[in-house]
């Protein structure tokens, strides 16, 4: 997750409901299977990684991000937490990118990257911001390179060396809320200031989406339509 983000929300992120809603869905994407250890690519606070330090078994991670003002060491759970700005190989099973590629000039060179890092077996679980024409003043405060399809998402994580074992989109509940205000803001001619979507909503509203999400989440695994993120797991073979 980015910083800029963490910076926005602050302790409010363990309640908001695209975050937790996020976290439950990676939960879902994993079908079970418990990582030992973690790599946390352009983890910002680390909030997925240490969300699974404090929900599972997993027992460390090692979160990167060059937006580190410096290395530090942490926990989670009584589980130990590593920030580093880089790492080189390591024996990792379960690599995150959440909502890193599409900050990068060259999404495959950065996936294969981290492929070569870490050992066959290896899982990867990636999401991106989904759909070109969402596009919004929030990926521009983002800095964003690009959205993506299911379909543009598996190409690059191919391209890679992955080999992909599920792919779906989510937040499809709340694609229709999201797509008719963009859409309408657009066809009235307003320009989206490049400011960050995120805040701090109203505990009702918080709720409400929230439950829509919940309830999305048993098909998630179907959904090849639409949606606000594209996940995608894969595994180096």
């Amino acid at each position: 997750m980015d910083l800029k983000e963490t910076d926005i929300l602050g302790a409010d992120i363990e309640h908001h409901w695209y975050y937790t809603s996020k976290a439950k869905a990676m939960a879902q994407m994993l079908h079970g299977a418990v990582p030992t250890r973690i790599l946390d690519v352009g983890a910002g606070s680390g909030f997925f990684s240490r969300h699974l330090l404090a929900h599972t078994t997993a027992n460390e991670t090692w979160c990167v991000d060059i937006g580190y003002d410096a290395d530090s060491d942490a926990s989670e759970a009584g589980k130990a937490v590593h920030y580093r700005r880089s790492v080189d190989a390591i024996d990792a099973d379960l690599v995150l990118l959440m909502d890193v590629l599409e900050h990068v000039d060259d999404d495959v060179a950065l996936l294969k990257e981290y492929v070569d890092k870490v050992p066959p077996g290896s899982r990867f679980l990636i999401t991106v911001p989904a759909f070109n024409f969402l596009w919004s003043g929030h990926d521009d405060f983002l800095e964003h390179k690009r959205r993506y399809t299911i379909v543009q998402l598996e190409e690059a994580v191919r391209n890679a060396g992955l080999v992909v074992k599920h792919k779906a989109y989510y937040f499809g509940m709340v694609f229709p809320i999201a797509a008719t205000l963009l859409l309408a803001q657009k066809a009235r001619g307003d320009r989206s200031p490049a400011r960050s979507k995120l805040t701090r909503h109203h505990p009702m509203v918080n709720a409400v989406l929230k439950l829509l999400c919940n309830f999305e989440l048993p098909f998630m695994k179907f959904n090849r339509a639409v949606g606000l993120t594209v996940f995608c797991l894969a595994e180096k073979s």
